[in-house]
């Protein structure tokens, strides 16, 4: 049986301070998960972060990588690049990517392949808008956008960590239900195991505003095997109540 995960996701937060003491506050009451833990952090601090992790049982993430190996592309981060700092995974086609970035389903399938072949597991990010779920469209979008990736990554897809942030309840407080999650789960369940023998490998995380309070709840449910947490990961006593009910 495979560990669940539970990833935090910084966004666009933090200092070199306040990193410092919400790092040593995890591992202050961490001990010695039963799930794996990564944090995904800004740019800027992944050498701090990396220093701080060192030897420790949480992992370093980025919050995304470039779709391109090198070259004439200011500002942007390669996948080798992010690998020299430790980082194991990477979030891919986050919606705030897509919507103030216009990342289509395209580039996100590129930036998971560039994550793959330098030895990165991209947490590749799919969801509905709340305008798409009121038009009963759910599962046509997120199957489009994870085929998208399937498309491109062939036979490594196993390697990838699926995350479903349903839009509508991202930094809203809304979250879905654990029936309406463990739906669409179901549903990318199926795609990839029509994808690679290897379905099973493959964890489905949530990531619609999970926080201490329905987190229990969530991961309860059959084919959710982790979280991507956003705003409670900034708080260490809540994101140790998420690594525990992960237990």
């Amino acid at each position: 049986m495979k560990k669940k995960l539970i990833a935090g996701n910084w966004k666009m937060n933090g200092g070199l301070a306040a990193n410092e003491a919400l790092v040593k506050g995890l591992l202050a009451g961490l001990g010695t998960p039963a799930c794996d833990v990564a944090v995904a952090v800004p740019s800027p601090y992944l050498a701090q972060v990396q220093g701080l992790l060192s030897g420790a049982s949480i992992a370093l993430g980025a919050q995304d990588v470039s779709a391109f190996a090198s070259g004439a592309y200011t500002g942007e981060v390669s996948a080798a690049m992010l690998k020299d700092f430790g980082v194991r995974y990477a979030l891919v086609g986050h919606s705030e990517r897509r919507q103030y970035h216009g990342e289509t389903d395209a580039v996100v399938a590129e930036k998971a392949r560039q994550a793959l072949a330098s030895g990165i597991t991209p947490i590749v990010c799919v969801g509905e808008t709340l305008q798409e779920r009121e038009a009963g469209q759910t599962e046509s979008v997120v199957k489009r956008q994870l085929a998208a990736v399937i498309h491109v990554n062939g036979h490594c897809i196993s390697e990838i960590v699926v995350a479903y942030e349903p839009v509508w309840a991202i930094g809203t407080g809304r979250t879905a239900s654990p029936e309406q999650a463990q739906q669409v789960h179901a549903v990318l369940r199926a795609q990839l195991m029509a994808a690679t023998p290897h379905a099973d490998r493959v964890r489905l995380l949530y990531g619609g505003s999970m926080n201490a309070a329905n987190a229990a709840e969530l991961l309860a449910q059959p084919d959710i095997d982790g979280g991507l947490v956003g705003g409670a990961s900034l708080k260490a006593e809540d994101f140790l109540k998420i690594i525990a009910a992960a237990q």
